[in-house]
């Protein structure tokens, strides 16, 4: 099922259930959501705004400075998300990554996925107001006053 963005909505489902490490990068917010749904009797899922990396290397000794009770994942999952960051929630795909952090079994992990959703949705706004007053972002049209 594809929507407006041309995104497989189904694939990134899958994504969301299988991968045990996830990245989603957005089109308005530079920073990133890191989901790790791996857990051992020390450490519960993570669910995390992170920066945006420079390289996978980069990423991975992040990764390792987050989470240093786990092995290096053999491979990150990672998919691009071009909306706004409330649809999101409007296309489930929200709902898809509570459940996969409440399947963990992690009692926590519900109220964490719900504080990081806000914390995204406060990373956009900031973005928005930065590119209303010209902050990093340079004007198509000069104004004439």
């Amino acid at each position: 099922m594809e929507n407006d963005y041309g995104i497989d909505l189904a694939e990134i489902r899958r994504v969301i259930r299988t991968a045990d490490v996830l990245i989603v990068r957005f089109a308005i917010v530079e920073k990133r959501l890191l989901i790790d749904t791996r857990t051992n009797d020390i450490d519960g899922p993570l669910i995390k705004v992170v920066p945006r990396v420079q390289s996978m290397e980069e990423r991975l000794e992040g990764l390792q400075k987050l989470r240093p009770r786990f092995p290096t994942p053999d491979r990150i999952m990672s998919f691009w998300w071009p909306g706004h960051i409330e649809s999101l929630q409007t296309s489930g795909i929200w709902d898809d990554v509570a459940a996969r952090m409440a399947a963990t079994g992690d009692a926590r992990s519900a109220d964490q996925a719900q504080l990081v959703y806000r914390e995204l949705l406060g990373e956009e706004r900031r973005e928005v107001h930065r590119a209303i007053r010209g902050e990093g972002y340079q004007s198509l049209w000069e104004s004439r006053v």
